[in-house]
């Protein structure tokens, strides 16, 4: 059997000097492009995938419910079913918040939930 390994050789040869030269983009604390781009991945995942999985998951819950009690009430499989959706919402609303919160354990100990633009640059003043 073949293996196929990248890093090792040829293409792996070819990226290295990529990868080491992007340590000396930024050197105004900012982070550079990848630091707006870390950003602009946080902003999107809190402001619009996490409350649109949050919505799609209370649907689920209310379908679920509707199963239950609705479409439910003399079918003990449609009960059955809807309590299973019920408790997986349920799940999956839990490891959303999880999910959530470390997202944002991660962005406040990185630096990331601060306003790129707000680092200053301290100056040192010499007495002349």
């Amino acid at each position: 059997m073949k293996k196929i390994t990248y890093f090792t050789g040829g293409v792996g040869a070819l990226c290295l000097p990529f990868l080491t030269s992007a340590a000396g983009l930024a050197t105004d604390g900012t982070g550079g492009d990848f630091g707006q781009l870390l950003k602009d991945i946080l902003d999107l995942v809190n402001g619009y995938i996490i409350p649109f999985i949050i919505g799609i998951g209370f649907l689920v819950f209310v379908w679920g419910m509707f199963q239950f009690f609705i479409a439910g009430g003399s079918n003990d499989e449609a009960k059955e079913k809807g309590k299973s959706l019920m408790i997986y919402a349920t799940l999956g609303f839990v490891l959303i918040i999880v999910f959530w919160g470390i997202v944002n354990l991660l962005s406040s100990s990185t630096g990331l939930d601060n306003d790129i633009n707000s680092f200053t640059t301290p100056t040192v003043t010499v007495p002349a």
